[in-house]
This record gives C-alpha cells, sequence and structure tokens, in this order.
C-alpha cells in the first residue's frame, strides 16, 4: 500500500514539473510576453500587441509541443532498447537510425551544388524525407537481420556497425564538402526543435501514436525479456514477432523525430534511468507513461536552458543534452561496476 502511495506521490511530482517547465518553455524568449497577455492569446482573447499571439502559436507553443511529442518518442525508444537487450547503456540510436539519418542527410547537404541535378530545392520537408528514407533503409536492414538472428546481442552489434560504417561515409562527404554545405549539415547534427510546423508536428504525433501503441501491445513480452530469453519463451511469448515488434516501433519513432528535428542525443539514453530512480519497478505499465513524461520534461528542461534565460543568444540542443545526459551515463557505469563512491 505504502508503495502504492509513493508511486503515486511520484507521477503526480513529475506531471507538476512537466506542467510548469511547459509553461516556463512557452514563456520565455527574446521578445517578453506578459502572463496576462500571454493566457488571453491562449484563451483566443485579443492581445494589446498583435504580434504576440503570432509568437506564441507559429514559434514557441509549436516548438514547446515539440519538446514534448520528441521527448516522449526517445525516451520511450530508449526504454525498449535497454530492455531488449538487456543492457543499460543501450539507446534509441544503437540500431542505427540516426546514423542512417544523417547519412541520407549528408549526401542532400554536403554534395552542394550537384544536387541540385537530382533536388532543386533543399527545403526542410527535403531533408525529413532524407532522413526518413536513411533511416527505413536501416530499418529495413535491422529487421532482415532480427528475422534471421535469434540472438539480441548480435542484432546489437549489427546495429553497431552500420552506425560505424555509416559515420563513415559522412566522415568522406565533410572532407570533400565545402565549408558553407559544412557549416549547414553541422548545424543539423546539433539537433533543432525550433523550426517544426503543425504539419511537421502532426507527422510526429502518428509516428510516436503508432510506436507507442506497439509497444503497449507488446508488454507482457517486454517485461519477461528481463528475465531472459529461456523465460520468455517458457511463457509463451513468440520471441521472434515480439523482437519484430519491438524493433519496428523503436524504429518509427526515433526515425520521426529524426527526421523533423536532428539527432537528439543523450535523452533516450538518460531518461528511463532517471525515472527508475524515481520510481523503482520493473513494470513497463508503468514505465512507459512514466518514461514519455519524464523525457517531455527532460527536454523542455534543455530547451530552456539552450535559450539562455535572459540573452537573444541559443546555445545547440545536442550541447545541453549531452552536459546532463554525460553524467548520468557515468553514474549508470559507476553503479554497474560496482564502484562506491
Amino acid at each position: 500500500m505504502n508503495g502504492l502511495v509513493n508511486k503515486g506521490w511520484s507521477v503526480a511530482f513529475l506531471l507538476v514539473i512537466l506542467l510548469l517547465l511547459l509553461v516556463a518553455n512557452i514563456s520565455m524568449g527574446s521578445v517578453a510576453i506578459p502572463p496576462g497577455e500571454m493566457l488571453k492569446s491562449l484563451v483566443g482573447s485579443e492581445t494589446s500587441v498583435s504580434l504576440y499571439s503570432d509568437i506564441l502559436f507559429k514559434f514557441r507553443i509549436p516548438k514547446a509541443v515539440t519538446c514534448l511529442l520528441a521527448g516522449s518518442a526517445l525516451a520511450v525508444g530508449g526504454l525498449l532498447m535497454q530492455t531488449l537487450f538487456r543492457n543499460p547503456l543501450a539507446g534509441p540510436d544503437v540500431l542505427g537510425l540516426s546514423s542512417g539519418a544523417s547519412l541520407m542527410v549528408a549526401f542532400i547537404i554536403l554534395l552542394g551544388r550537384e544536387s541540385y541535378y537530382y533536388i532543386p530545392t533543399a527545403s526542410p520537408w527535403t531533408l525529413a524525407l532524407a532522413a526518413s528514407t536513411g533511416s527505413a533503409l536501416v530499418f529495413l536492414l535491422i529487421m532482415a537481420a532480427a528475422h534471421r538472428i535469434k540472438n539480441n546481442a548480435s542484432i546489437l552489434i549489427i546495429g553497431l556497425m552500420i552506425s560505424a560504417a555509416a559515420g563513415s561515409l559522412v566522415g568522406v562527404l565533410q572532407f570533400v564538402s565545402n565549408a558553407r554545405d559544412l557549416q549547414v549539415f553541422t548545424i543539423w547534427t546539433l539537433g533543432n526543435v525550433g523550426s517544426t510546423s503543425w504539419n511537421e508536428i502532426i507527422v510526429l504525433t502518428i509516428s510516436l501514436g503508432i510506436g507507442t501503441m506497439l509497444a503497449w501491445s507488446s508488454i507482457k513480452s517486454i517485461n519477461a525479456w528481463l528475465l531472459g530469453d529461456n523465460y520468455a519463451q517458457s511463457l509463451g511469448i513468440n520471441l521472434k514477432r515480439s523482437r519484430l515488434l519491438i524493433v519496428l516501433a523503436t524504429c518509427i519513432m526515433v526515425g520521426g523525430v529524426t527526421a523533423f528535428c536532428g539527432p537528439i542525443a543523450f535523452v533516450g539514453l538518460a531518461v528511463p534511468h532517471l525515472v527508475r530512480m524515481l520510481i523503482p519497478t520493473a513494470d513497463h505499465k508503468i514505465l512507459i507513461p512514466m518514461v514519455m513524461i519524464g523525457g517531455s520534461a527532460l527536454l523542455l528542461f534543455c530547451d530552456i536552458l539552450a535559450q539562455l534565460p535572459g540573452s537573444a543568444s541559443v546555445l545547440p540542443l545536442n550541447a545541453v543534452t549531452s552536459i546532463i545526459g554525460a553524467p548520468v551515463v557515468i553514474w549508470v557505469v559507476v553503479k554497474s561496476s560496482g564502484i562506491r563512491l
């Protein structure tokens, strides 16, 4: 009974933190909007300055909603990968999806003028399509491997090798590209949640919804994976089918986020550990919604820090997520090594 009460307080705490961070994220920016004016705009009333509504509904609210969706997707993807591979350092990009997306975007951007013969305009949707194609190609390779290989560790190694190969090709393209194209690609790799439109947000919502439904339908098998393949099989779990569903859910969610926001680091790796610190449970019926809340809150917090409150400057999003995520990874490694601090 006390455990349920503690979990209830933890859930309430996370929800309050998420709400506060959401309000803070919408409120902060280079243009100061009084709370009363912001409330008027949100309820549809006319504000004293018409520009306030444009700023809120065209920039700040889409950015905040993107943080909610991307944070949730990355956190659930990280949880699924850590459970499937039973590896606390596995992240949502462990299958090479982000590397495949980066490779295709590198082809679009770093080929420079040569790419214009094939792609007339390098719009955000063009980059999103390229990133989605790269993720999809890697996804097909991973699915083919998962269909034939029974060992999860082998799939993990294949994903890491795909990442290494894609990274090498990106390095070659960077070496032969010009300075202007290299700068554009570098900015994309730093991650960005502030350039999504409402149409792109709809796509992100659909990808998150499909991925979450697939993960939720596999909760029994996901919980069984924690105790090993043999135990899961003794419960009547179809290992091949459940593995494919888990990989498919992760690919859909991470591919969608990478397509529109770039490769965002450490969120999917760190959030499951942070949530388990607050809610010590192995039941994914509890963990999946909790990591969605935690991922949303963490990405909102990182975006607030990236805006440098009180300044007009903006930091790269991945720089902030790495600063927060790296200590979590160090803590996980120290804890798994049995070192007492």
